[in-house]
C-alpha cells in the first residue's frame, strides 16, 4: 500500500500540471474572445481580476482576510459593475466581450493556484512542459472543430504570431511561472497590473482604440481595488 500510495503520489504534480494546462487553454480562449469584443484595455483590466478570484477560492477553502483586502475586493468588484454596466449600455457587443474578460481572470486564477501546488513537487522546466503540451493538445480540436486556421496565415500574422509564443508564453507565461517558485505571489501580481497601462498605450497607438470616457474611472477604480487587496493581503 505504501508503494502504492507513493506511485500515486509521483503522478500527483504531472496531473496537476496537465490539468493546468487545460484551464490555460481556456484562459486563452476567454481572453481572445474579450479582445473580439471589447477593447484592449477593458478587456486586459477585467482579466486581471485574477488575485481577487483566487482569494475567492481560498475563502471557500477556510482561509481568513482581513478588512483591508476585503476593502479592495468590494473596490474592485464595484469598478467591475460599473465597466460592465456602461458597456452594456454602449453595446451587447462590448458586454458579452466583458464577460468573457471575466471569465478569463477565473480561468487564469485556477491554472495559477494549480500550478502553484504541483511546482511544490516539479521543477519549473517540467512543470510548463506538461503544462504547455497539455495546453496545446486541448486548443487543437476546438481549432479544427470551429474551422479556424491552422497554417495558412501571411507573413505579417506569422510574424506575430512568433512574438507571441517568443514573448507572451514561452518567456512571459515560463519566467511568471519560475518567479512565483522565487518572489512573493504579491510581488508579482503588481507586476502583472502594469499589462493594463501598456495594453491600453499600445491598443491607441497602434489600432487606434480610445476608450470611452466613463469607462477609464471603472479601469482605475478596479486596478485601485485589487492594490488594495494584494497590499492587505501581504499584512496579513
Amino acid at each position: 500500500k505504501k508503494a502504492e500510495w507513493r506511485e500515486k503520489s509521483k503522478h500527483r504534480p504531472m496531473k496537476l500540471a496537465g490539468l493546468a494546462g487545460i484551464l490555460l487553454a481556456l484562459h486563452f480562449l476567454g481572453f481572445f474572445g474579450a479582445m473580439r469584443f471589447t477593447s484592449v484595455a477593458t478587456g486586459t483590466a477585467l482579466a486581471s481580476l485574477q488575485p481577487i478570484f483566487a482569494a475567492i477560492y481560498l475563502r471557500i477553502k477556510g482561509a481568513s482576510i482581513n478588512r483591508l483586502a476585503l476593502l479592495g475586493m468590494f473596490v474592485a468588484f464595484g469598478s467591475l459593475l460599473f465597466i460592465t454596466g456602461i458597456d452594456f449600455t454602449i453595446s451587447r457587443r462590448s458586454f458579452i466581450g466583458d464577460l468573457f474578460a471575466i471569465t478569463s481572470g477565473a480561468l487564469s486564477a485556477a491554472y495559477i493556484l494549480i500550478g502553484s501546488n504541483a511546482q511544490k513537487e516539479i521543477a519549473t522546466s517540467t512543470y510548463t512542459t506538461i503544462c504547455f503540451t497539455s495546453c496545446a493538445i486541448t486548443v487543437l480540436p476546438i481549432i479544427l472543430i470551429s474551422g479556424s486556421g491552422l497554417i495558412n496565415f501571411g507573413k505579417g500574422q506569422w510574424l506575430l504570431l512568433g512574438i507571441l509564443i517568443i514573448g507572451a508564453q514561452f518567456l512571459g507565461h515560463t519566467l511568471f511561472n519560475f518567479t512565483l517558485k522565487r518572489i512573493s505571489p504579491v510581488v508579482v501580481s503588481l507586476i502583472v497590473f502594469f499589462e493594463v497601462p501598456v495594453a491600453a498605450l499600445v491598443a491607441l497607438l497602434w489600432l487606434h482604440q480610445k476608450l470611452p470616457f466613463g469607462i477609464l474611472p471603472g479601469i482605475i477604480g478596479l486596478m485601485t481595488g485589487c492594490a488594495i487587496f494584494i497590499v492587505g493581503g501581504r499584512r496579513r
